[in-house]
């Protein structure tokens, strides 16, 4: 597969916007383990290689465990997460399968006994920022890098 095209050079002012939000979110005052949980969860459910990549990297340099990273993709069935962490699982599960889920009162209610108003917008936009990232990166067939692969393959 080879990338289609590059958003950043072919409209600049518009990453510059998404740029804008990714730095307000992840300045939100969120944990930011919790911020690379749900960019790697919805990641995973948007099937996006350039952005698991980045995310699953970026958590371990932030102290994030193998086990919990192999485990998200099974999240519910794990006791390594926190309730918190399950909560606002629960709701990029269901935000970014929102056509299928819409946004059901039980998981806005369960994100909610963790998650204040403030912090449920604050987890909404981080969940709605990340599907855009995926949407961008998925449909323009970004590449993530290949170094494990060109190793494997001399």
């Amino acid at each position: 597969m080879s990338a289609r095209l590059n958003p950043y050079a072919a409209a600049p002012e518009m990453i510059s916007a998404m740029t804008a939000l990714e730095t307000a979110v992840v300045s939100s005052g969120l944990e930011h383990s919790l911020i690379e949980l749900v960019k790697t969860r919805a990641s995973q459910i948007n099937g996006c290689a350039f952005c698991i990549h980045m995310h699953t990297r970026d958590a371990r340099a932030h102290g994030e465990s193998e086990e919990r990273l192999y485990l998200l993709s099974a999240w519910w069935e794990s006791s390594l997460f926190t309730p918190r962490e399950k909560a606002a699982l629960i709701w990029t599960d269901s935000l970014t399968l929102i056509a299928q889920t819409r946004a059901p009162d039980a998981d806005y209610a369960t994100m909610r006994e963790h998650f204040d108003e403030a912090e449920a917008v604050k987890l909404t936009m981080l969940i709605g920022a990340i599907n855009v990232w995926n949407r961008l990166a998925v449909g323009f067939r970004s590449q993530h890098p290949r170094k494990w692969v060109a190793e494997k393959a001399a």
